[in-house]
């Protein structure tokens, strides 16, 4: 029986970074969101492993991995922390046409609000 494709636990195929599988890491070693829905962060610690899996667009894609035992809590959210976010995702609702909240994300690839788009299409 042969191994699976991104078994590599020394890392001496992948630079040095062990490399599992998908569903097949050790215990104790979590993604950034999975250390997240626990409350934690990675703290400053470097990656320990990474899993590795074919992507149905072609090629791999890797998910780094953390050790849970030196994870840290995150940081609670303060008024400052909360100010600044409502800010942000206002910027990104503002359109830079009209000026108004559109109420949503404005899209990258039109850079305004769908009204304006329109408009801006109908006149060219």
């Amino acid at each position: 029986m042969s191994r699976p494709r991104h078994w590599d636990p020394d890392g001496s195929r992948h630079g040095g970074t062990p490399t599992y599988p998908w569903r097949m890491a050790p215990r104790g070693l979590f993604t950034r969101r999975q250390l997240r829905a626990r409350g934690l962060r990675p703290g400053g610690q470097d990656v320990a492993a990474q899993v590795m899996w074919r992507s149905r667009f072609g090629g791999t894609r890797p998910a780094y991995l953390y050790r849970l035992a030196l994870a840290k809590p995150v940081g609670p959210m303060t008024p400052a922390k909360a100010a600044a976010l409502a800010k942000a995702n206002a910027a990104r609702r503002t359109c830079p046409v009209c000026g108004r909240d559109a109420g949503y994300v404005l899209p990258k690839h039109l850079g305004t609000c769908l009204p304006c788009a329109d408009h801006g299409a109908l006149a060219a």
